[in-house]
Formats: structure tokens, sequence, C-alpha cells
């Protein structure tokens, strides 16, 4: 799936479009304990409640492909009668009707989800009237092409609200308040299956993880029978290392500049050109980024080698993981520095009296410790 089509699923999540049937729960301690399993008709529920449901629905699905949304392709073994695809497609097909295998969904996801404290599994099946497009690329909503039936999944985290004091209306006085048990924003989910070309795809399935570096090995792997992608840290890191490998010795703070100003630059054209599948790059890719930012020729011979012992089975990196755009930072074991992007020629390297130093070029306005000081001639200083 790409931005857009999340999107799209996204915006069916409103109580005046009635996509969700049912909806199912199971409520689990901190002893991995179900506490409370539920199923009801979605729309049997009050409107506040439906309201708070949507949001959770909506933040499941939230945030940048690569980082908090992960397409995964179901290897061929879990698409066999045993397999996790398979089961999902057997837990669609019922409706959330079948209890046998509602609780054996919930035992996968208690098994293999890490958490040390109380959570909610939230379940639902959802059919969506995909709408027909014009000529002139309109949505004919009187015109559905396709119906996306799927599932989509959120764990949320419940925690006790805090202690305090409210105000009674009824009593019209200041009481403590009570205490609740709150369900939080969803931090870990899915959907099944995905929608790619505005179509249902049974062979892939939609990621979420509100943390991008907690992207949990054994719910991936237990649940959608998926292999763990890279998270962005370490993919980051892969890019890192292979800058590290390749140039060794030559990897010199000009190289290096240059290249995270070229990646930049290739991230803005990416949006300007308004592209909806994220900017990815693969190998040809990165060895021409490295030549175009001045790395030597010699240093180049062995890339392909050091590529492929490095990145492994991950065939390229997404560009927005390995850049930044908001900082660009210079660090040392006693100092560290962070530039604008866009200013990072105010800095450069010179040997001063035999030791490498970093000579920054500032104007007359410095900030030491939130105080404004002045840059004063040396004479003056004596």
């Amino acid at each position: 799936m790409n931005k857009k089509e999340i999107s799209e699923v996204r915006r069916q999540f409103k109580p005046e479009n009635a996509v969700i049937s049912s909806i199912c729960g199971c409520y689990v301690d901190a002893e991995k304990e179900k506490k409370l399993a539920f199923r009801q008709a979605f729309l049997s529920l009050s409107e506040e409640e439906v309201f708070k449901y949507c949001d959770i629905f909506r933040r499941t699905l939230s945030g940048t492909f690569g980082k908090n949304l992960w397409n995964l392709e179901f290897p061929l073994e879990q698409e066999r009668p045993e397999g996790a695809q398979a089961f999902l497609l057997r837990l669609r097909e019922s409706g959330l009707a079948d209890e046998q295998l509602l609780l054996e969904f919930y035992d996968k996801v208690i098994e293999s989800y890490i958490y040390p404290e109380n959570y909610l599994i939230l379940l639902i099946d959802a059919t969506y009237d995909i709408p027909g497009k014009a000529s002139d690329n309109l949505e004919m909503f009187d015109a559905s092409d396709n119906v996306y039936h799927f599932l989509l999944c959120s764990i949320c985290p419940v925690n006790l609200s805090k202690g305090g004091l409210c105000y009674n209306p009824v009593s019209n006085a200041i009481e403590e308040r009570i205490r609740d048990w709150v369900v939080d924003a969803p931090v870990k989910g899915f959907l099944f299956p995905a929608m790619t070309d505005r179509d249902t795809d049974i062979h892939s399935v939609v990621y979420y993880s509100k943390k991008p570096e907690e992207l949990q090995e054994e719910l991936i792997e237990t649940v959608l029978g998926c292999d763990l992608p890279m998270s962005a840290a370490g993919q980051r890191e892969t890019f890192n290392m292979l800058l590290a490998d390749t140039l060794g010795d030559r990897c010199g703070y000009e190289v290096v500049k240059n290249i995270h100003e070229e990646l930049n630059e290739m991230l803005d054209e990416h949006e300007r050109k308004e592209e909806l599948e994220p900017l990815m790059l693969e190998k040809q890719d990165i060895r021409r980024l490295m030549e175009q930012s001045g790395a030597p020729e010699e240093s180049l011979e062995s890339f392909e080698e050091t590529f492929e012992a490095v990145s492994g089975d991950q065939p390229a990196l997404l560009a927005s993981n390995i850049a930044n755009k908001k900082k660009f930072s210079i660090q040392t074991p006693d100092v560290v520095i962070t530039v604008n992007p866009e200013r990072a020629d105010l800095v450069e390297t010179r040997l001063v009296d035999g030791k490498q130093c970093l000579l920054i070029t500032v104007d007359d306005h410095i900030e030491v410790n939130g105080v404004n000081v002045r840059t004063l001639p040396l004479q003056e200083m004596e």
C-alpha cells in the first residue's frame, strides 16, 4: 500500500460511513490472563463509543511507511492451509462470528506480544465499497468497482488514570477523583488484507508500530507469519556502516557532508513530485550517491561486496530513515555541534598547529547558555 491508499482507508473510520460491521475485544492483564472478551455489532454502540473507537482505528493506520507502517508480504508457506495468512482469511470469512477462531487469535497475540502491563486487543470486521473513478479521475460513489473486505487489529495499553481532585457537579463540591482504567492510543496493530492499486491484496498485510524501534519480532512472526523488517534505526546503522566500511580511512568530513546534502536534495525533489511511494535507495543508487559526493573511485571498487556483507537481506534502504532534514550533527567525545542542514557549509575541518580542528563561521550573534555574547577582535580581548 502507499500513503494515498492508507489515507483512503483511514477516512472510512467515521461514524457516518458505517463500514464496520462487528467489533471484538479481549482485555488482558499483566499476568497474560483474559479478563474480558466481547463481540457486538458496531452500530449498536453509542455515538460516543463509536467516535472513540474510530479514533483508535485511524491511529492504527497513522505515521510514515518505513517507520510506523510496514508493507509485509506473506511467505509462500504461510499461504498454505496451516499458515498464518490462511488463518487470517478464515477469521475474515467468519465475519468474526466463530468464537473458537477468535480465542485462537487472542492466544496467538497474548503468547507473542511482550508488554508488562494491562492491554486491550481490538479486532474489527469491515467492508468498504471502493468507488470507481471517471476519466477525469473523480470518484463515482454510485459506481463501486471492488468490495474491500478487511480486518483491522489494534493493541492498546490500558493504564490506571492519575489520582487527583475534581469538581462534582451533582454534590457541587471538590472531591477526590475516582481512578479508572483508561484505554490509551494503540501501540501495535495490522490491516489485513492490504489494498494495492485500490483492490484487495490477500498476499500482503500492513503492520503498525507506534515506536519505530520496537517492532516486536515474535508478534510479527507468530500472528502474521512474516519476516521482521529492518527498523528505521537499523537502516540508519546499516547505511553508516556501509559508508565507514567502504570509505575506510578516506571517510572524511566533506564526503559525508556532501552525501547528506545530496540525500536531502533527493528527498526534496521526491516531495515536489508528490510521489506516492517512499523514496527507496537500492545498491546502485547508494553507489551513485557516494560517487556524486566525492568518494574516491578506488574506495568504491569493493562496494558491492561490502553492500552484500553489511545489508544482508535488505535490498534497499528508505531515504527518509538514513537522512535527517532537521539537523546535521557533529560529535566528538566532549563536544556536540548541531547545525541547520542547509548551512552545513559553515563548518569545515582544518589542521591547526598539527591538530585536526573544526572551524565554524559565525556572525555577530552567539549565545552561550542562553546569554548573547559578542565576537571580539583578538586585540580587544588582551
